[in-house]
């Protein structure tokens, strides 16, 4: 690493840790906003109660103490200098925007988050291509849609068939069936090889040990392709799928090879794993739909539970998702709020339920039209202007169910998708100090997030450049500078030309 990012780096930790070493001198930490307990189910939250309805939160075991960045102090009393001008705001960006290797056409939206005024724009109105900064909706949306305690269940039950066990798809993409440790940080999905010991289990209670297998979809409806088409950046869109379908697994490598049929996959897996228990598996397994769940009763009654697993909460799925800009995961997420909005589990009906979520939150839409969670496809439109306003719900006081949507953006320099990037001299002032959610597409370069200005003032932001000329790395540099200039600018002092 140069010795000017170290230098930089060092200073930026320093400071973060100053800062919290004064918040935490303060007073008590209450309400989510200066410290998060995070509590980690590393059993993947394993049901095996007989007749149990899969609905329950799982246990907890001790987490560990998540410290917020100075960045997401609360912003009702935000203790800040001046409110920003927009003098100040539009001094320090438009020579920046003037960088060739944004294309000439970044649309660009401003706010202060204390007030959600806005304070500069360039065609904050338009709707641009947003790219990956649309999982920044698909998350607000999803919190503020799904109960906060909701997990995505996956289970097994008794087949309306002799003889016949249904695994049931919750749509849960983070199913895995290898050990569970492949997620950066805290993550713990749920694991498929603790699925099967309790299958098996409740099975030999119950005498059987030998039977068929099927596998049910049933939770999602319309097409499971993705509009962009079979693309290694993202499975086949299905309730039943193991390690986000990806070939080897791999989740912490990017892109990487898809299976053809996830659901078919995991339920060979799932064969193979009751196998090892003792329970033979007659057969191929086979699509199939669970009979409806039944009260209490034989072991072996058609809808009889006889285990679930389960994913960590929608409020640590949602900060997996934005830190590692997953796409699995947000079109999940798009699916189930669709489900809680009573829309059909598809691609269209999660687009419907967004939208109507996030009218309901009081953002005006505009120009927006959405195709997936995802921002995979380069046919979605979306203002600036409606990122800043849901950051700014994000960042409300008012709305602390909504904070994971901030605390899951990467850190500059730091973290998930921002991790390798403010490291020049145009953007090195910003490392540790921005944190916002990215977007690349081929053409197409976005950056969406938070930052405090030089006054201590919380700033909104939205740069979607979707004229970039090649490869979207080519524009980040610049997208990376506009965000270090808000940090470094002092906004709440009007800028006087120069003499001369």
């Amino acid at each position: 690493m140069p010795r000017v990012r170290t230098a930089a780096l060092a200073a930026a930790i320093l400071g973060i840790l100053l800062a919290v070493l004064a918040v935490w001198a303060a007073g008590p930490w209450k309400d989510g906003y200066r410290v998060a307990e995070r509590h980690g189910d590393k059993s993947g939250g394993v049901q095996s109660a007989v007749g149990a309805d899969g609905s329950g939160n799982g246990g907890t075991a001790a987490g560990e103490r998540r410290i917020t960045p100075p960045v997401l102090l609360p912003v009702g009393v935000d203790p800040a200098g001046p409110a920003p001008t927009d003098a100040g705001v539009k001094a320090i960006l438009d020579p920046l925007l003037a960088d060739k290797s944004l294309g000439g056409s970044t649309a660009v939206s401003v706010v202060d988050a204390v007030t959600g005024q806005p304070l500069y724009g360039v065609g904050a109105d338009r709707g641009a291509t947003p790219a990956s900064t649309t999982k920044i909706v698909t998350a607000v949306a999803a919190l503020s849609a799904l109960p906060p305690d909701m997990r995505l269940t996956t289970r097994v039950v008794m087949g309306a068939d002799p003889g016949t066990i249904v695994l049931v798809g919750g749509g849960d993409p983070t199913l895995t069936a290898l050990d569970g440790t492949q997620y950066a940080g805290s993550y713990a999905p749920a694991r498929l090889d603790q699925l099967a010991e309790a299958t098996a289990a409740a099975l030999r209670a119950a005498g059987v040990t030998s039977l068929k297998l099927a596998y049910d979809n049933s939770l999602y409806s319309g097409t499971a392709q993705h509009p962009i088409g079979p693309n290694e950046n993202i499975a086949l869109v299905v309730p039943l799928t193991t390690d986000e379908g990806r070939v080897d697994g791999k989740i912490a490598e990017g892109p990487g090879k898809r299976v053809a049929d996830p659901s078919a996959k995991a339920a060979q897996q799932f064969a193979q794993l009751l196998a090892r228990q003792g329970i033979a598996v007659n057969g191929t397994p086979a699509a199939g739909n669970a009979p409806p769940t039944g009260a209490a009763g034989a072991p072996t009654a058609p809808g009889t539970q006889l285990a679930a697993v389960q994913s960590p909460p929608v409020p640590e799925f949602v900060e997996q998702m934005m830190t590692a800009s997953d796409n699995d995961m947000a079109e999940a997420l798009l699916r189930h709020i669709a489900v809680a909005k009573g829309k059909p589990a598809s691609f269209e009906g999660g687009e419907q339920a967004v939208r109507e979520v996030l009218t309901g939150l009081g953002v005006n839409l505009g120009a927006l039209d959405l195709n997936d969670g995802s921002g995979l496809d380069n046919q979605n439109k979306m203002p600036p202007a409606v990122l800043t306003q849901t950051i700014t719900l994000a960042a409300s006081p008012a709305r602390p169910e909504l904070r994971p949507t901030l605390t899951g953006m990467p850190i500059a320099g730091f973290t998930g998708t921002l991790k390798d990037r403010f490291d020049d001299r145009g953007s090195l002032a910003g490392a540790g100090l921005v944190r916002a959610k990215t977007g690349s597409l081929t053409n197409v370069s976005t950056l969406a997030g938070l930052v405090r200005d030089k006054d201590g003032r919380l700033l909104a932001f939205a740069f979607l450049a979707d004229g970039v000329k090649g490869a979207p790395d080519v524009a980040r540099p610049a997208l990376d500078s506009l965000a270090t200039a808000l940090a470094g600018c002092g906004c709440g002092t009007p800028v006087v030309a120069a003499a001369g």
